[in-house]
């Protein structure tokens, strides 16, 4: 019985509309009906600005339920897509390459690839062991955020969300909070300073490209024996694998041993180039994913011998015009670093005078007090000298009148021998009193003159701290080009004229003309060296790897004790087996192909 078709999809309508995802943006057009999966894909292809276009392709779940791509040579309408409006699709990757460093040559493909590998390790589709995922992570921020800033990075502000950087397959196996994962991811992401989004991103896809499960589409078979495993399309090949086992490959079959690839029902046939080799023979457990192992495979297996043909011109040309692109950026990038530290270096110098200017403020500040000090202690000794003056003339009365006192005792001692006795005694005392009197008169008579002295040497003192603190001020702050243009100007206002004249002799750029025009010039002495400086590249890299697998392997041992035993998943005991025993993906996959294409066949039959 014949369905019906959507209202969108009637022959009255000329065109439908259509959604699709990317993994950052939704893209809606209006579809003609008539459309072809290759008109549609083109349209999306154009609109993000993508030229490698080889590596995607447009994926949908169709009208029951099952995962397909949309085929580039049949009308869209007639891919029994869902009768929703619009039609949704979504834009991925559908083959790897063999080394995105030397493959992928557009930022915006290396974009698509980076977001499409992170969501994949996020969702625990691509297994990632932790150490590995917190080195990932530091890249993602610094695609994201660009260089590290310590007064911008603050704990919770949300610049480093742990949920949206690690697995939570990562994050539950572990007795460690979200501010100790960020620390870790910090120590990382401030080592990167410097790196561009694309070149962040590139070096995030380096790193995933050797997970075991990077690249791999795995599907349920089974052989002869009706054994349970699974598929791995690659782009180096077929692997198969164990069922509990999705890291590790038990064999494997590479593209350049494959001659013809068929299916028949459930029942899939690759014939090998090699004459001797039987047939390697599998079934897979759905017919309804036969045409999507087959569509994968061939898809692979062009790639493959794409890669080993010398490029096209188009390749040639996008190559060409990327590292056109790169040179222009690493130019533009170089510029603006010695901008940034001749700006810090302005900076700094302008911090060293305003240190300076408040210092000799603060000095001038503490010599004004001093002189306020000064002159409050000479006015307080004139005060005393005053008082002393005073006294010492207070005194002198006193002394005189005792005298007279003693004048008129005398005379009236000649009354009687008992007023003459009580005049001596009287006499006596008022002798002594005197004397004391006198004594004391002489004290203030000296303490008046020590306190002259004194007044003298503070008055004196006084007049040596104005001199010093004029000629202070003349040494720091007056030079010859300022008093000839601001006569009458004022010490503060000369350091701020010589802070405006550093300010003015700074070079923004530090560049003359000459300089910018070397940089815009490529000699012919650059060209001879530039097999030198990819020869360095190399060396470079193998460093950096060895000392990205010495932090790996720090962190690893560093977080182990805080690991959750009955958390860890098959795959991460594999992982550490692996580990244990030094092998990685690339020496497994080395072992799985030695031996011929007839013994691995055999091999696969024994499973």
């Amino acid at each position: 019985m014949k369905e019906k078709m959507p209202p969108f999809r009637k022959k009255k309508n000329k065109t439908f509309p259509v959604k699709v995802r990317t993994l950052d943006a939704e893209l809606e057009f209006n579809l003609e009906t008539r459309s072809m999966g290759r008109d549609l894909f083109d349209l999306v292809c154009r609109t993000i600005g993508l030229r490698e276009t080889w590596y995607f392709g447009l994926q949908f779940i169709d009208a029951k339920g099952f995962v397909s791509w949309v085929k580039f040579e049949k009308k869209v309408l007639d891919q029994n897509i869902p009768p929703e409006s619009p039609a949704t699709f979504t834009f991925l990757v559908k083959f790897y390459p063999e080394d995105v460093a030397e493959e992928l040559v557009q930022e915006v493909t290396q974009h698509l690839f980076f977001l499409q590998v992170k969501q994949s390790i996020l969702t625990c589709e691509n297994y990632c062991p932790p150490e590995a995922s917190v080195l990932l992570a530091s890249y993602a921020v610094q695609a994201k955020y660009g260089d590290f800033d310590e007064a911008m990075y603050k704990p919770g502000n949300g610049m480093l969300p742990i949920e949206e950087l690690l697995p939570q397959r990562v994050i539950d196996q572990y007795q460690m909070t979200p501010q100790m994962w960020q620390d870790r991811i910090k120590i990382w992401y401030a080592d990167h300073r410097g790196m561009s989004q694309d070149e962040a991103e590139m070096e995030y896809l380096k790193i995933a490209q050797d997970l075991d499960m990077y690249g791999v589409n795995y599907f349920p078979i089974s052989n002869k024996k009706e054994t349970d495993l699974w598929l791995g399309v690659t782009a180096l090949g077929l692997n198969i694998y164990e069922k509990n086992n999705k890291l590790q490959p038990k064999t494997t079959f590479p593209w350049s041993e494959i001659r013809h690839i068929s299916f028949d029902d459930k029942k899939f046939i690759i014939k090998p180039i090699q004459k001797s080799a039987p047939n390697f023979v599998f079934f897979s457990q759905k017919v309804r994913m036969n045409k999507l192992i087959l569509d994968l495979c061939i898809g692979n297996h062009d790639l493959f011998m794409k890669r080993r043909k010398p490029d096209t011109m188009e390749v040639q040309q996008m190559k060409a015009q990327a590292k056109e692109e790169k040179a222009r950026r690493s130019r533009e990038r170089n510029k603006l670093a010695r901008e940034k530290q001749l700006r810090e270096v302005a900076e700094r110098e302008k911090a060293v005078m305003e240190q300076r200017l408040l210092q000799y403020q603060e000095e001038i500040r503490l010599a004004n007090e001093a002189l306020r000090r000064s002159e409050e202690t000479a006015d307080l000794l004139a005060e005393k000298s005053r008082v002393a003056e005073e006294e010492a003339m207070l005194l002198g009365q006193k002394a005189s009148e005792a005298e007279h006192e003693i004048t008129r005792v005398r005379l009236t001692a000649l009354k009687t021998e008992e007023e003459k006795v009580q005049l001596e005694r009287k006499t006596r005392e008022a002798e002594q009193l005197t004397a004391r009197l006198v004594d004391e008169s002489e004290r203030r008579a000296a303490e008046a003159n020590r306190l002259k002295e004194e007044l003298l040497k503070a008055r004196l003192a006084e007049k040596q701290a104005k001199e010093k603190l004029l000629e202070f001020l003349s040494r720091n702050y007056i030079n010859s080009n300022v008093q000839n243009m601001y006569p009458t100007a004022s010490p503060i206002m000369t350091v701020q004229t010589d802070l405006n004249a550093l300010r003015l002799d700074a070079d923004p750029s530090g560049l003359s003309v000459s300089d910018l025009t070397s940089y815009d010039l490529v000699t012919e002495t650059d060209m001879q060296q530039l097999s030198l400086e990819i020869e360095k590249e190399r060396v470079d890299y193998l460093e950096k790897s060895k000392h990205l697998q010495d932090q790996l392997r720090d962190l690893r041992s560093e977080i182990e004790v805080l690991k959750v035993g009955e958390k860890q998943s098959e795959f991460d005991l594999i992982h550490d087996e692996q580990v244990r025993m030094g092998e990685n993906k690339y020496s497994t996959l080395k072992r799985v192909k030695s031996g011929s294409t007839k013994s691995r066949v055999a091999f696969f039959e024994e499973l």
